[in-house]
């Protein structure tokens, strides 16, 4: 992962792993990153992996939840969403055709992200995603 300085600020939100919830997770995103050019980027990462935490996790089933971090430095917003794990399957970045009704919402983040990286065991997944700023790595791609 990225390395965040000191002067990185972070932020953590829990949620119940009810589907309104992603709402709030996108509120909770945009109100942090206000200002921000990389804002709507952002906004529709966390509430892409919002929803699939609930829809593919046990974070979906009867007093599950999902939680979010945000870390916020001059080089890089890293947003990151930790399921409650279970499903028998890790999720993974896949490449469905235009037609496909499901199975796209990884392949979008990495589209918006500079990176996306997937962590985790039975009992949880994390998936981070980067947005690198003008300031960040070089090589990286144009915000």
């Amino acid at each position: 992962m990225h390395e965040y300085t000191s002067s990185a600020r972070v932020w953590g939100l829990s949620c119940p792993g009810f589907p309104e919830e992603v709402s709030r997770a996108r509120r909770w995103t945009r109100d942090i990153l206000r200002g921000s050019p990389l804002a709507e980027d952002a906004e529709l990462i966390v509430s892409e992996l919002s929803a699939n935490a609930i829809l593919h996790t046990a974070s979906g089933q009867t007093s599950g939840s999902f939680h979010l971090a945000l870390a916020v430095s001059p080089q890089v917003i890293a947003l990151s969403v930790t399921d409650d794990g279970s499903t028998g399957t890790a999720p993974k970045v896949e490449h469905q055709d235009q037609e496909a009704e499901h199975g796209r919402g990884l392949g979008m983040v990495s589209a918006l992200a500079h990176r996306v990286v997937v962590h985790g065991s039975h009992d949880s997944h994390t998936v981070t995603a980067e947005l690198f700023t003008d300031a960040g790595p070089a090589g990286g791609h144009p915000c």
